[in-house]
C-alpha cells in the first residue's frame, strides 16, 4: 500500500463531518454494548504482554494459524478493533487543524492533519459508484482477493476469524516501480460494524505470537484507522466514502517522502478500486 498497501481503515465524509457527533454516536453506542461485555483493560494489558516476544520463523506452520483458541483471545482481538475504531472516530469530529493536500477533478479529496508525534493522517473523501454492500464486500469479505485489482498489493491472509465482524490479516505490500517507502508487511486486526447508516470498518496493529515480523520486510503499523462507507441520499446505488489513513511505516524515511507517499497511495487504491467496480458492473 504505501504505493502498496492502501489500509483498510478510515473516516467519516465532509458532508457529514459538520453532524459529525451524530454519526459517532451512532457507530460507538453498536460499539460501546459490544465493549460492555468484554474484560477490563487490566486484562487486556495482560494478554497483549503474552503474545509479544516470540522467536522467529519465516513461515508458521498451518497449524499455526488457526482461528483463536479460547475466549480470552477472541475478547483480545475484539476489544482491540472496536477500540480502534472508536479512537479514529474521534480524531475525525475534532474539525480544528484540517489542511487540503489534494483535489481531484473528479471530486476526490484529501486532507492532512499533524497529530501527537509530529505525525500527519490523510483523510479521503470521495463518491464510489457501488453500494455499501457491495462495497463492505469487497472490503471486508473478501479481503483476501484484494491482490486482485490492486497491484500495490502482493498479498493479504485472514489468519484468524474471530466471529463474523473481527478478523486478523497479514498484508504484504508489492515491489511496485516508484515506490518510494519500499515494501512492508502489516499484522492487523480489523474489525467491522454493519448499521442502517451505513458499514464502519476500524482496524490497527496487532501481535500475534506465532506470526513475528518477517524476515526481508520492515513491519508498517497501520491505525487506528477507520473507513466509513454510506449510501448516498440523492441516489442509493452510490456510496460515500472516507477513510482516515494513520499509518507508521517505520524505517529510516524522511518525514517529508512518507507524507509525499501515503496520500498518493490513497489515491491510486481509489482508482483501482474504482477500475474493479467498472469491472464488475460491465460482467453483471
Amino acid at each position: 500500500m504505501l504505493p502498496a498497501v492502501v489500509k483498510l481503515c478510515c473516516g467519516i465524509s465532509y458532508p457529514h463531518l459538520r453532524s459529525m457527533a451524530g454519526l459517532q454516536r451512532t457507530a460507538v453506542a453498536v460499539i460501546g454494548q459490544e465493549i460492555t461485555n468484554l474484560q477490563r483493560w487490566k486484562q487486556i494489558r495482560q494478554h497483549m504482554k503474552a503474545h509479544v516476544g516470540s522467536k522467529y520463523n519465516a513461515e508458521p506452520k498451518s497449524e499455526d494459524i488457526k482461528p483463536a483458541p479460547s475466549k480470552e483471545d477472541q475478547l483480545f482481538y475484539v476489544q482491540q478493533g472496536q477500540e480502534a475504531m472508536r479512537i479514529a472516530l474521534t480524531m475525525l469530529e475534532d474539525k480544528e487543524g484540517w489542511k487540503v493536500e489534494i483535489t481531484e477533478t473528479n471530486g476526490d479529496v484529501i486532507c492532512s492533519k499533524v497529530i501527537s508525534g509530529a505525525r500527519k493522517v490523510f483523510r479521503l473523501e470521495a463518491v464510489l459508484e457501488a453500494s455499501v454492500d457491495e462495497l463492505y464486500d469487497l472490503l471486508f469479505v473478501r479481503v483476501e482477493e484484494m491482490h486482485q485489482w490492486n497491484p500495490s498489493i502482493q498479498q493479504i491472509k485472514v489468519l484468524k476469524h474471530i466471529g463474523p465482524e473481527t478478523i486478523v490479516t497479514h498484508e504484504v505490500s508489492a515491489e511496485t516501480a516508484g515506490n518510494m517507502i519500499g515494501q512492508r508487511d502489516f499484522l492487523s486486526v480489523r474489525h467491522s460494524c454493519k448499521q442502517k447508516s451505513g458499514v464502519y470498518l476500524g482496524g490497527a496493529a496487532t501481535q500475534l505470537e506465532s506470526f513475528p515480523p518477517q524476515a526481508g520486510f520492515v513491519r508498517a503499523e497501520d491505525g487506528p484507522t477507520c473507513i466509513v462507507i454510506q449510501a448516498l441520499d440523492e441516489d442509493r446505488r452510490k456510496s460515500r466514502f472516507t477513510w482516515l489513513l494513520n499509518m507508521d511505516v517505520k524505517g529510516w524515511l524522511p518525514k517529508s517522502i512518507v507524507n509525499q507517499a501515503l496520500p498518493r497511495a490513497q489515491l491510486d487504491f481509489t482508482r483501482h478500486l474504482r477500475r474493479r467496480l467498472t469491472a464488475s458492473a460491465t460482467l453483471g
